[in-house]
């Protein structure tokens, strides 16, 4: 997103920010970097377009982000690769001073139960679903398995979202293949910012970047996992036409 709307104020050259920043530096989390401890920011101050993320459920956002001009992408991923991936982020940011790992199993049950920092993972994702059928010139609902399977054809989808779609001049420029090369996930998890380098709260950069692939929860879960999984999801979402 950051590279694709600021395209013509940093294009690619060796100069890019996010070369040298993390991504989560550059586009800044609602709800842990700027609405923090009651500190309510200057969004004046961000150049436009303004870009924020968060992890925020549909039902948490502000009404005044409902009742604005403000356009929201969704990005959702197989619940199982969704579970693996979360459990292993959570014990590299889990202090050693708390000692030993969660196991796979405890925050398997948790996440089966809806225990989450943001809420209960398929209500997340239904409600997010729903919205962007009700309202698709609001909410674009992106799926990380697509994104992977087909990247340029996503990309002008979100470039044509957005309201900055890429000129005839750009095609033939390969502008396309130059941020999917960019913000690649082999790319950037190569990055010495990425590798060596710290968020300003603390976090080591490369705490975010793991594998980036699809079906690695075939090497974590047993068959019992994958049916518990898999009949929460068709109870979740029975009759909403999502299916991941």
């Amino acid at each position: 997103m950051f590279t694709l709307v600021n395209r013509t104020h940093y294009p690619i050259t060796q100069e890019h920010p996010l070369l040298t920043n993390n991504p989560h530096e550059l586009v800044p989390f609602l709800e842990l970097k700027l609405y923090v401890e009651k500190h309510i920011p200057n969004l004046a101050s961000f150049s436009s377009p303004r870009l924020f993320s968060t992890h925020l459920p549909f039902v948490s956002l502000p009404k005044s982000v409902l009742d604005s001009g403000c356009k929201l992408v969704y990005l959702c991923r197989d619940p199982r690769d969704a579970f693996v991936s979360l459990w292993h982020f959570t014990n590299k940011l889990r202090p050693t001073s708390q000692g030993t790992s969660y196991s796979l199993e405890e925050v398997f049950d948790k996440f089966c139960r809806g225990v989450s920092l943001c809420g209960p993972f398929w209500d997340h994702i239904l409600h997010y679903w729903k919205e962007s059928l009700s309202n698709p010139e609001k909410i674009f609902f992106l799926k990380y398995e697509d994104m992977k399977e087909h990247p340029q054809l996503h990309l002008r989808r979100l470039a044509e979202f957005i309201g900055c779609p890429f000129s005839p001049e750009e095609e033939t420029k390969g502008v396309e293949d130059d941020i999917l090369g960019l913000c690649s996930f082999d790319n950037l998890s190569k990055l010495k910012v990425n590798v060596d380098g710290k968020l300003s709260s603390g976090e080591e950069n490369k705490a975010f970047f793991r594998l980036g692939e699809v079906g690695d929860w075939k090497n974590y879960l047993t068959t019992e996992m994958v049916d518990q999984l898999d009949k929460i999801g068709e109870e979740k979402f029975y009759g909403s036409g999502l299916k991941l």
